[in-house]
C-alpha cells in the first residue's frame, strides 16, 4: 500500500513538473509571437500587436505559481523584480499594469472574447476557443 501511495505521489509530482506555461491569443489575433515580443508584451513595452492593434495583456495575481514560472522563462524576472519594475512604471505614469485574471479559465475566457487579448496559461488549460502563439 505504501508503494502504491508513493508511486501516485511521484506521478502527480512529475506531471506538475512537465506542465509548462504557453502564451495564448484569440483565433482572430496574431498567429505567432517571438520570445522578444512576449517579453516586451508582459513588461508593458510592446504597444502594438503584429496586426497593429493595442494588446490587452492578461496577467495572474502576484504570487501565483504559474506567474512565477512564466516570468522566470519569458521575461527573466523574479516576482520581486516584477513588483519593483511595475511599481516604477506605474509611479512614473509610463504604463498601466496588465489586467489580472484569478484563474486559467478566466484568462481563457477573456482571450476568447477579445481579439486583442494575450495571456498565458498552463498548456493543459488551452481550449479550442484560443490558440497558442508562443511556447517558451
Amino acid at each position: 500500500m505504501k508503494n502504491l501511495l508513493l508511486a501516485l505521489c511521484l506521478s502527480a509530482f512529475s506531471l506538475s513538473c512537465l506542465a509548462a506555461p504557453v502564451v495564448i491569443a484569440n483565433p482572430a489575433g496574431p498567429d505567432a509571437l517571438s520570445k522578444a515580443e512576449v517579453k516586451k508584451l508582459f513588461l508593458g513595452k510592446l504597444k502594438k500587436l503584429p496586426n497593429g492593434k493595442a494588446p490587452v495583456v492578461i496577467e495572474y495575481n502576484e504570487g501565483d505559481p504559474l506567474r512565477v514560472a512564466f516570468h522566470d522563462v519569458a521575461t527573466g524576472k523574479s516576482e520581486a523584480q516584477l513588483q519593483a519594475y511595475w511599481s516604477k512604471l506605474i509611479f512614473t505614469g509610463k504604463a498601466k499594469p496588465p489586467k489580472t485574471a484569478a484563474s486559467a479559465s478566466v484568462a481563457v475566457s477573456e482571450v476568447a472574447g477579445n481579439a486583442d487579448a494575450i495571456a498565458y496559461v498552463d498548456e493543459a488549460d488551452v481550449t479550442d476557443a484560443v490558440k497558442v502563439v508562443f511556447t517558451p
